[in-house]
C-alpha cells in the first residue's frame, strides 16, 4: 500500500473519529468539500499535504500518523 492509499484511508477514519463531515475538514484545512471528497475516495491520487498537515493540529495527530 502506498504512501497516499495510506493517507486517504486514515483521513476518512481519522475524520469519522473524531465526528467530523467532509465540510467541516474542508473548512479547517482551509480547503474545498470536493477535494476532501476526491481524496477520500481515491479519486486524487496524488493529494497535497496542504489540507493533512493543517488538520492534525484539530485532531493532535502527526503527518506520520496519517501514513502509518
Amino acid at each position: 500500500m502506498t504512501n497516499n492509499q495510506k493517507l486517504q484511508i486514515n483521513i476518512r477514519k481519522l475524520r469519522e473519529k473524531n465526528g467530523s463531515s467532509q465540510e467541516k475538514l474542508a473548512r479547517l484545512a482551509d480547503g474545498t468539500n470536493n477535494t476532501i471528497i476526491k481524496i477520500e475516495s481515491e479519486e486524487n491520487q496524488n493529494p497535497t499535504l496542504k489540507a493533512p498537515q493543517k488538520s492534525p493540529r484539530h485532531w493532535t495527530v502527526t503527518i506520520n500518523d496519517l501514513v502509518k
